[in-house]
């Protein structure tokens, strides 16, 4: 089999790494790729939001399936432009349609699917310029901390906590009138703000059946002790040591049963991943957020505990027959820490070489965010580098990768200490 991956950071590295591993695998290329992907497959230099330049690539080629690791592809649209092409129809994507897709793409849309089919999240509201007054006496109605999300897509950056009020109302101006997050924040959802311990399940779907996926747990604050700016993701653990089988048993009963057949039911044919962001409140799950693809970096702690042939579950996706596919788990628990560039999530600097990938030996790195210059690697994004072990506990785990981490050195490089403090 031929595949195409589209992407180009740790979560596409991680799904090379392990596509690669496929015994059904003839040839893997992976658009735009970076210099970790390489190790696995082909790169190839493609505008991955020129459909066009998309499928006659796939056509050259003779591609048989395509997998998109980011969401703006998804909520652009490419599984729905697939379909729609005569030459492309027969060529399976994994990663849902255009509508599936605005489980991620609007927050309105997933708060009001929720609704439909009574799956457990903070009550909310939304509003745009025009209901702007009314934004704020909702806020007045709600105790602190106040949660205001940006409706479209932010890379992970459009949701705000905020404990001010008199702060609250000046920040949904600013996200409203004054087009904070451009048309993305054209509309608003106001959440009632829930207190708990976080973690994020992952399920594959071919639209009928699914398969659950090892939990994870991700830090987004770029400071130790979960302070600081929000960020793409600093670590992430699995498992998560509070997810036991009664609290995972609630997950799959009130949550992800009810979202895949709702789904159904409202004739939305998703085939690809959903991603749950959940919180636990008093020892119940809510959702605070859908995705329509695989976290990152949860990703990168998630795929390596699959045994199963992850190739072989795409072929379950795009065939309809997914239930007869096994999903086996790694006993062993693997955690990830990420090294970003030095000012990052703010300004930072790219093209800074990086030394003593080459010493590596008790974890697994891969590249979010580098590029090649000959057989240089070179930092070529905020997040730079994910490194993920194994270990026969979280702590075991977290150590090697800490051992890695201070063996790698780039220009201003920074990785948080701390991650899985809140649960050890």
């Amino acid at each position: 089999m031929k595949v195409l991956l589209l992407g180009s950071g740790g979560r596409e590295h991680a799904f090379a790494w392990k596509i690669a591993q496929s015994s059904t695998l003839e040839e893997l290329f992976i658009a735009p790729g970076n210099a970790g992907t390489r190790a696995h497959g082909t790169n190839v230099a493609i505008d991955t939001t020129d459909f066009e330049a998309v499928k006659a690539f796939v056509l050259e080629k003779k591609i048989n399936m395509v997998v998109v690791g980011p969401e703006d592809l998804l909520v652009l649209g490419i599984h729905d432009f697939f379909l729609a092409d005569d030459e492309l129809k027969n060529i399976p994507v994994i990663g849902p349609d255009k509508e599936g897709a605005q489980l991620e793409g609007s927050k309105d849309f997933s708060k009001k699917f929720m609704m439909r089919h009574n799956i457990p999240t903070a009550k909310y509201a939304t509003f745009t310029k025009d209901t702007l007054e009314e934004g704020y006496a909702f806020l007045e109605s709600l105790k602190p901390p106040f949660v205001l999300k940006a409706d479209g897509l932010c890379a992970g950056k459009g949701v705000l906590i905020l404990d001010n009020l008199k702060e609250a109302k000046s920040e949904l101006k600013n996200m409203l009138a004054d087009a904070k997050f451009g048309e993305a924040s054209s509309r608003v959802v106001i959440e009632q703000f829930l207190k708990g311990i976080e973690l994020s399940v992952f399920v594959i779907t071919d639209g009928d059946s699914f398969k659950i996926l090892p939990e994870a747990k991700d830090y987004k604050r770029i400071g130790e002790g979960d302070k600081g700016l929000n960020t793409g993701g600093m670590g992430a653990i699995s498992p998560v040591p509070f997810a036991d089988d009664t609290f995972k048993e609630k997950i799959k009963n009130q949550i992800i049963i009810p979202t895949v057949k709702g789904l159904k039911s409202e004739g939305i044919n998703y085939k690809g991943f959903i991603f749950f962001g959940l919180i636990s409140v008093k020892g119940e799950p809510y959702v605070i957020e859908y995705n329509c693809r695989m976290g990152d970096p949860e990703t990168e702690v998630v795929i390596p505990r699959l045994k199963s042939d992850l190739l072989d579950l795409f072929e379950g996706v795009a065939s309809g027959t997914l239930s007869e596919r096994d999903v086996l788990f790694d006993d062993r628990s693997a955690c990830t820490v990420m090294m970003v560039s030095g000012g990052y999530p703010e300004s930072f600097e790219k093209g800074k070489q990086i030394y003593g990938l080459n010493a590596v030996t008790d974890s697994i790195v891969f590249h979010a965010g580098t590029s090649s210059d000959g057989p240089a690697v070179m930092s070529n994004g905020g997040r730079v580098l994910s490194i993920t072990s194994y270990g026969k506990d979280l702590t075991v785990a977290l150590r090697r990768s800490y051992e890695t981490a201070d063996k790698i050195e780039f220009e201003n490089s920074y990785y948080r200490k701390d991650i899985g403090f809140d649960v050890l």
